[in-house]
């Protein structure tokens, strides 16, 4: 993954993002290359970049602009997005921030992991 400046369009890194996440756990002997869906946010919301993602055989769960909430978008995104609100405000360098952020992030699979 890469580092971007403050002032940069987050779709802009969609499929090196994409292309950067290793093999996900699967069935034995077959893991699975991708997830199977992505969950994002209005700002990632233009059909280029969900033909992007299905291209790559994940599904786009992308809140479109415009439309009442109610996908159930924010019970799945919540503690990721709690976990960058809460990064912002402690740390500013980007190695310390990359190392916090994947530490947040390992906790958070664990956590899901030992609930389901």
């Amino acid at each position: 993954m890469t580092l971007t400046g403050g002032h940069r369009n987050d779709v802009t890194q969609l499929i090196p993002l994409l292309d950067a996440i290793p093999p996900v756990r699967g069935m034995v002997g077959k893991p699975l290359r991708r997830p199977r869906r992505l969950y994002a946010d209005r700002g990632y919301d233009h059909d280029k970049y969900r033909r992007l993602v299905r291209a790559q055989g994940i599904t786009p769960v992308i809140a479109r602009r415009g439309v009442q909430h109610g996908s159930g978008l924010g019970t799945v995104r919540c503690p990721a997005e709690r976990t960058f609100a809460w990064l912002k405000g402690v740390e500013r360098r980007a190695d310390v921030h990359q190392a916090i952020l994947s530490l947040a992030c390992s906790l958070i699979c664990l956590r899901k992991l030992i609930l389901n």
